[in-house]
């Protein structure tokens, strides 16, 4: 059952192991490509550590978070501009009926608004993603784009377990 009244707190380097289990059923929800954990665990680490990064969690310190968003400052490819980009936002499957996704989203845009850096925030999902695409619009506004993916799925892992 989720955290009622839930806030965000800023996560800890004595974060990282739970943290680093949310992240790997996160990506098995929505990975599309195979994870490498290594390089998943040195971006996690950084952002524990704020090494030009943040990770934000929904859940009591020494339990299993309930909810996480990772983001890290970068550049995008054709400029030397510093941008926050969101990694990964991800609630735990028992607490998607929680407001823990708003929260974590505000949490972003709070954190944008701080360091007066743009935020690159998206959905890449084919699980519910008309109800996550909804969701940000009404957050951050009208999107600037859209993903496709051609020949992969993100919910690829999941069908497979499907019988």
């Amino acid at each position: 059952m989720p955290i009622i009244n839930a806030t965000v707190r800023i996560g800890t380097p004595d974060d990282v192991h739970p943290l680093m289990d949310l992240l790997m059923e996160g990506h098995h929800e929505n990975g599309f490509v195979d994870a490498n954990p290594l390089k998943m665990l040195n971006d996690l680490w950084a952002a524990l550590t704020l090494e030009r990064g943040i990770v934000g969690v929904i859940g009591i310190p020494g339990q299993a978070p309930e909810a996480l968003i990772v983001l890290r400052i970068g550049n995008v490819s054709y400029s030397d501009a510093e941008v926050i980009e969101e990694k990964i936002l991800y609630v735990r499957k028992d607490c998607r009926k929680s407001r823990h996704a708003r929260l974590l989203a505000s949490f972003a845009k709070a954190t944008s608004d701080r360091l007066d850096l743009p935020l690159l925030i998206g959905v890449l999902s084919n699980h519910r993603t008309k109800t996550k695409v909804v969701m940000y619009e009404r957050m951050f506004g009208e999107p600037a784009g859209a993903f496709f993916l051609y020949n992969a799925r993100t919910d690829d892992r999941l069908n497979a377990e499907t019988p």
